[in-house]
């Protein structure tokens, strides 16, 4: 089963997250596909840019519970999403929690309809973004990302803008990346490369210092008995034992 669909339009390759009835949760399997994919368009000299993006009504909804990726597997897609010398576009017109906000902070550009909805919902069940954050520190607004991290509260697709978790959205995201796209299609590959290079430099040193001790800290998490209580209430739909 193929839960990465690929299509070519006009130099940009479009990638899609094909698990909609598992609302597109990064398993073990999608992660590895995903950097695949990724890897197949890097290489390939006639895409001039990536644009990911999704089937169903919810972009991720984070880790699959049921068969996460290890910790290390995510941390290497996020990297591989930041260095890839070809500019990555996010694409959304639904739903987007936990670790698939991570996949919209290491993309270079993000877009999404404004009927997309956001939270950090890992609080809630015992663990901590600690992965996800790598790409998202240098880049969002610290304040909103307390906020937000700390409670899982839900925000729209105006305050994901103005806390810098996308770039741009608008009642149709196609018309809203258009010039996006087109401003990509007209660009040197070369420059395009250095450009990206130059503007992800930043994002990358947060991964060199930062990378092992996140990943570590998220196994460790996932592993706990609070964890373990978390993901077993959300998934049998009640509270877990220690909301209040």
């Amino acid at each position: 089963m193929t839960l990465i669909g690929r299509r070519r339009a006009r130099g940009v390759e479009i990638l899609s997250l094909d698990a909609s009835e598992r609302r597109n949760a990064l398993s073990a399997a999608l992660v590895g596909e995903l950097a695949d994919a990724l890897t197949d368009a890097g290489r390939d000299a006639d895409v001039r840019a990536v644009v990911l993006t999704h089937t169903g009504n919810t972009f991720s909804a984070g880790a699959d519970l049921r068969d996460p990726p290890t910790p290390q597997a995510l941390t290497g897609l996020l990297r591989h999403i930041v260095e890839l010398p070809k500019p990555v576009v996010a694409r959304v017109t639904g739903h987007v929690r936990a670790g698939g906000l991570g996949l919209l902070g290491a993309c270079d550009v993000a877009a999404a309809s404004d009927t997309a909805t956001f939270a950090f919902t890992e609080v809630r069940i015992g663990v901590a973004p600690a992965v996800v954050s790598l790409p998202l520190l240098p880049r969002a607004d610290p304040r909103a990302l307390a906020r937000y991290s700390l409670t899982g509260e839900r925000f729209d697709a105006a305050e994901a803008v103005r806390a810098g978790l996308l770039t741009v959205s608008g009642e149709d995201v196609d018309q809203v990346l258009a010039p996006v796209l087109d401003g990509l299609r007209r660009a040197a590959p070369e420059a395009l490369a250095e450009t990206k290079r130059l503007l992800t430099a930043r994002v990358l040193e947060t991964f060199d210092r930062d990378a092992a001790d996140l990943t570590a800290l998220s196994a460790r998490l996932f592993a706990s008995a609070t964890a373990r209580e978390g993901m077993t209430a959300f998934l049998e739909r009640r509270d877990p034992q220690w909301a209040v």
